[in-house]
């Protein structure tokens, strides 16, 4: 039995015809042969999708020799990628530099840096990573005009450090102090619950009822209910689950410690809070990633998506792969790795792979909402920049932005567009079904030029108030709105490129990276992780997961991905091991119980 060579320009050519098959390991049991033959650790893994759970699955496999080949439908990096503004670069500059989305690299990510350590990179002692670039400041805007800046903390103790941030966050956005101090009691509530109570309790229970957000003020609605779930994760808090909004907002604090406290840092491997990219995400982190990976043996074909899975009794025989002319072939490997997010992934999962795989029915449960990007390309900086996110807390559509020309280390007039270009204002769209302040209209019932006209309004609305005026329309050069925004006729706006929210009692609906079928493996952002949310940190760390599944199952010898996790202060053990206890009694944790007669 030998291996069938196929060169890129005779498979792209039967593609093109119509068919083609094109295998990754001829036929299975090859790779066994192979390695009782040899030795060889080499085995058929074929990832469909290019995104960053794909890529890291294919990274972590090429590097213990194993033969990997990515199928990538649109484009490699999926939702992290830039997406140039096409025609706009004049004079041999590059088309304007557009996104998804902005980059943002938490403190508490360890995967994905991790990853970007090993990808080389001309000049970086730590690769990709020495691209990261520490933002230093964080804004909350209201459209009172009244801005609000995260100060530095001395962290001389985590219940201390805790405090202060808390208490600054809601007094200086208006959160009466009797509210404040009770939303800290919650905090603790949940630092000091058993792993148990978290997920039996609180997994079940919404942010918004967790918080007590119906019995307080608008502005702690607005704050500690509704916008930071919007903000950070595009999530109502109605309905986001506590666990994950609680272990999200804790990593998010310990982190901001760690900055001033090199005892939490060491403790914690956490970094600076806030990190993003000094260029593109292309330019400082994808294609060094792809061009690192070819270099490794991993082999990509752009352009196909799965289309079907073939199934030979409770195993992956094959893949049909199709591009957008309908045009398909057919691919066949050793293993098969799922990397496309979950509303493509539960249409790929027919009937036949969930009689084989029961647990990937449960996709059809899981919950996504928009969360997409519109960049303001500038040319002039703002009269106040801040080196940091800023949160529209009054925004109807929950925007957030940050100023990518302070933070990239490129000349960006004469890197890009037509050589007036000072700076590009990158803003989140979190919330596209509230009415915004132009047209009374939600992003979805919007025209694409209505997008942007309400976007420009309300960051102009909180920003230009007090009589400042930091945006006005003659500073603005062009604009791009993530193209998976699209405006089917008659029909509300969809992205095809949604995010997964987590829903309360949403982790019981989500399968592990490893499948009931022996040659099937998850790796995307809805995967069971320990980040518990759909993030590229959660990708990476499914992705390191698939890989380890394979490795286990192909009988590999190599050494398995590291997995980074969370880290929980020791400092709460105790009263987490008596919270077990009382779990297990059926009585609640002891910070949450409000003496009778006492108002909320």
């Amino acid at each position: 039995m030998s291996e069938r060579k196929v060169s890129r320009r005779s498979f792209l050519g039967g593609a093109a015809a119509g068919a083609a098959a094109f295998n990754v390991i001829t036929a299975p049991g090859l790779a066994a042969q192979r390695r009782a033959a040899a030795g060889s650790q080499q085995t058929g893994v074929a990832v469909l999708g290019g995104g960053v759970g794909g890529l890291t699955a294919a990274h972590e496999l090429a590097e213990r020799g194993f033969k990997v080949t990515v199928f990538e439908p649109k484009a490699l990096g999926g939702k992290a990628r830039s997406i140039p503004v096409p025609g706009t670069g004049t004079g041999g500059r590059k088309d304007l530099p557009g996104e998804h989305g902005f980059r943002f690299f938490p403190g508490f990510y360890k995967n994905v840096p991790d990853t970007m350590r090993r990808i080389p990179v001309p000049g970086n002692a730590d690769g990709a990573f020495d691209n990261l670039v520490n933002a230093s400041q964080e804004m909350f805007v209201l459209d009172s005009g009244q801005t609000w800046m995260l100060p530095s903390f001395d962290a001389s103790g985590l219940s201390e450090g805790i405090e202060t941030i808390v208490s600054a966050v809601g007094l200086g956005l208006q959160v009466p102090a009797n509210e404040v101090e009770y939303f800290l009691r919650k905090m603790l509530v949940f630092q000091t619950s058993c792993d148990a109570r978290r997920l039996g309790e609180w997994e079940q229970t919404a942010w918004w009822d967790y918080v007590n957000a119906g019995k307080f003020s608008a502005e702690y609605q607005k704050v500690f209910g509704n916008g930071l779930t919007k903000d950070l994760v595009a999530a109502q808090g109605k309905v986001a689950s506590t666990y994950t909004i609680g272990l999200m907002g804790l990593a998010f604090i310990y982190s901001l410690l760690a900055e001033s406290s090199a005892d939490i840092q060491r403790q914690s491997g956490y970094g600076n809070a806030d990190r993003l990219l000094n260029a593109p995400t292309n330019e400082a982190w994808i294609d060094p990633w792809v061009a690192h990976l070819r270099s490794l043996g991993v082999q990509f074909v752009e352009g196909y998506g799965a289309s079907a899975l073939q199934m030979a009794g409770d195993d992956v025989a094959g893949v049909t792969l199709t591009n957008a002319a309908g045009q398909s072939l057919t691919v066949s490997a050793d293993h098969y790795v799922a990397a496309m997010p979950v509303e493509k992934a539960r249409a790929l999962f027919d009937a036949p792979v969930r009689q084989a795989a029961p647990e990937l029915a449960k996709l059809d449960q899981l919950s996504y909402d928009y969360m997409n990007g519109i960049q303001f390309f500038l040319d002039q900086k703002l009269d106040r920049p801040v080196k940091g996110h800023v949160a529209y807390m009054d925004s109807p559509w929950s925007l957030t932005s940050i100023e990518q020309g302070l933070f990239w280390n490129r000349d960006l007039p004469s890197s890009y567009g037509n050589g007036k270009l000072a700076d590009i204002l990158s803003v989140d769209i979190s919330d596209f079904n509230t009415p915004g302040i132009l047209y009374g209209k939600s992003a979805v019932d919007c025209s694409k030029s209505e997008i942007f006209n309400e976007v420009w309004a309300q960051l102009k609305r909180a920003l230009n108030a007090d009589n400042n005026t930091e945006l006005s329309d003659a500073m603005l050069i062009d604009w791009a709105l993530d193209p998976a925004v699209s405006f089917p006729a008659g029909q509300p706006a969809t992205s095809s490129e949604p995010l997964l929210i987590n829903t309360a009692g949403s982790l019981g609906d989500r399968p592990e990276a490893a499948t009931s079928i022996s040659n099937l493996f998850l790796a995307a952002d809805y995967v069971r992780n320990d980040i518990n949310l759909a993030t590229m940190e959660g990708a990476n760390e499914a992705g390191r997961q698939a890989a380890n599944a394979i490795l286990s199952r192909s009988g590999s010898s190599a050494a398995p991905a590291s997995l980074g996790t969370l880290w929980e202060p020791s400092e709460w053990d105790a009263a987490k091991r008596t919270d077990a206890a009382r779990y297990a009694a059926g009585q609640p944790n002891l910070l949450d119980i409000i003496p009778a007669g006492l108002p909320l």
